[in-house]
């Protein structure tokens, strides 16, 4: 789907999408145009090639009557006035030749035209046949051919109207022809049936023309209703949440919708012949697997682009895999993250009942605790079983404390204020809480801006994001360092914060966010994991740095800056 979310032609591509021909009734109508219309432009467009065609037959026909009383000029054609046999068919091409300029303008109107050229084509057909010694010629039978095609052309229009004009001039030429030239009487009879003759021909015409504006009606409106279907059907097509392929007998690539480019990655080129090996080779493997043997399981696969975990599904298109299939994508890991995400709201919604229920005898047994220690007669024994008991219950607060902050991630209290003031407080406060040297901290503000953000849930992400940091640095001068800057995105402040220590093992670098995941004993593995999630109430990120050398690096990106 492009920009619009439309679907491309087979072969186009718009930002990383294949959408396919807009032919259908919505697209269509989107520019301005209904498919009525462009079905009786299409219809209006064959009738004047048809037009042109019956024009072509008039020009060879007369050519070849000219050609015959030339070849031959004992024959009957010209046998009576060979002069005005002659002129009339060069009259008779010359005007067929007009007639080709107005076809081409189309002026004036279709229906006139024909109408015109029936005419012209009774009127000379009838000097033909006067001037080749009348009715016995033959000639009149040209008519035939030409009130059948006008008939199939007009669609009926006025057929009866023509074999009545054809009819007349037959009857007129041969009354002449016996008045002055002593024609036959009986051959009245041979002029009255060709004139039955017409009549037949146009009614068979008519009968014939009308079945087939039927038939073209129906084609039209099966046609409406096969666009509308197929538009139905790409509209589904593009807002399924799973992604969806369909691949031909060759492999190529004939539809792919957005989804399934989230799902894959980017299309690497634009081309007609856009092949599934080359962009997504594991799927064509088990493509062709489920072709071998369509029973066997399609185990997952991780895709390259995108690092998704993502389920294959095929369908056949027709009798035979081997003619192409519908390859449906499922994302896993969108899957995988829903399910993670209505767990970790049960269980948020548990722990904190809990947590409510086990503050109050926790804090019993931490202040007996500190009671106890204060005693004088105590041995070491003791006193280390108290301050045992005393860390362990801080630690079980400060759980309870973490716990109940995990349904407090939507209440922020949003205040504008400037990010570098508030860096220069907080590094203060850090240092001397933590009793380390304020140089320690290097603060670099490359650039300032005022941001809208709940600056208690910025100084709890500064504050974890901080102290994990000072945990695994050298503390020597500079050690941790804060720059603030521009990102590459619009309106956006990015704080980075750095460190010398070792940074995060590869192997858990995946897991840094997930709750509960901790490598410290004394941890509670939520202070990343609520970070990040306070940073998404405040329209913010958080996200680890892939970095080479030594240390960790975060990046906090606040949206919506006053730069």
């Amino acid at each position: 789907m492009g920009a619009d979310g439309s679907v491309l032609p087979s072969g186009a591509f718009d930002g990383g999408e294949v959408r396919m021909s807009a032919t259908v009734e919505a697209g269509v109508e989107q520019r301005g145009i209904h498919l009525p219309a462009l079905a009786t432009a299409a219809r209006a467009s064959s009738y004047w090639g048809s037009l042109f065609y019956f024009n072509v037959y008039r020009v060879i026909v007369a050519a070849v009557l000219l050609f015959s009383a030339v070849i031959f000029p004992d024959a009957v054609f010209g046998s009576r006035n060979p002069a005005m046999f002659f002129y009339t068919g060069a009259v008779y091409i010359l005007t067929a030749g007009v007639f080709f300029v107005g076809i081409r303008s189309r002026r004036p109107e279709f229906n006139t035209q024909i109408a015109v050229q029936v005419c012209a084509d009774v009127l000379f057909v009838s000097l033909l046949t006067y001037a080749s010694g009348g009715v016995a010629s033959g000639l009149g039978l040209l008519l035939l051919a030409s009130l059948a095609a006008a008939g199939i052309i007009s669609r009926g229009r006025m057929t009866l109207f023509f074999a009545s004009l054809a009819s007349i001039a037959v009857l007129l030429e041969h009354i002449v022809d016996t008045v002055y030239r002593d024609g036959a009487v009986n051959s009245f009879v041979q002029a009255g049936l060709l004139s039955v003759g017409y009549f037949a021909t146009a009614w068979l015409a008519h009968s014939l023309a009308r079945y087939t504006q039927a038939s073209e009606q129906l084609a039209a409106q099966r046609e409406v209703d096969l666009a509308s279907m197929a538009h139905v059907n790409q509209l589904v097509i593009r807002d399924m949440q799973d992604g969806v392929l369909v691949v031909d007998e060759h492999g190529a690539i004939r539809q792919i919708n957005r989804r399934a480019v989230e799902i894959l990655g980017p299309i690497p080129r634009a081309s007609s012949d856009f092949l599934l090996s080359e962009y997504a080779p594991a799927l064509y493997e088990r493509l062709n697997r489920w072709r071998q043997d369509p029973g066997t399981g399609v185990d997952p696969l991780r895709t390259v682009l995108t690092n998704k975990l993502a389920g294959a599904r095929f369908v056949s298109v027709g009798s035979s895999r081997s003619c192409g299939a519908v390859i449906f994508l499922e994302d896993l890991t969108r899957i995988q993250n829903e399910a993670q995400q209505m767990k970790l709201a049960a269980m948020g919604r548990l722990t904190a009942n809990i947590a409510h229920e086990i503050r109050n005898p926790l804090s019993a047994i931490n202040h007996a605790a500190e009671l106890l220690l204060e005693e004088q007669h105590l041995s070491e024994t003791q006193k280390r079983l108290l301050t045992i008991v005393h860390d362990n219950t801080q630690r079980l607060d400060r759980m309870v404390q973490d716990v109940l902050k995990l349904n407090r991630r939507d209440r922020a209290h949003r205040e504008t204020f400037l990010v570098g003031d508030f860096l220069r407080t907080f590094v203060s406060q850090f240092c001397q809480i933590e009793k380390v040297p304020e140089d320690v901290i290097a603060l670099k503000i490359e650039h300032d801006g005022s941001v809208t953000f709940d600056r208690s849930h910025l100084n709890q992400i500064m504050w974890n994001l901080c102290r994990n940091a000072l945990r695994y640095c050298q503390r020597n001068s500079g050690s941790i360092r804060l720059m603030l800057g521009v990102g590459p995105l619009r309106n956006a402040l990015e704080l980075h914060v750095h460190d010398d220590g070792p940074g995060v093992p590869e192997a858990i670098r995946p897991h840094l966010f997930e709750p509960f995941f901790t490598t410290a004993a004394s941890g509670t593995g939520l202070g990343l994991y609520i970070a990040r999630e306070i940073c998404d109430a405040n329209n913010a990120s958080l996200e680890y740095v892939e970095r080479t050398g030594a240390g960790a690096h975060f990046l906090l990106a606040i949206r919506g800056a006053k730069l």
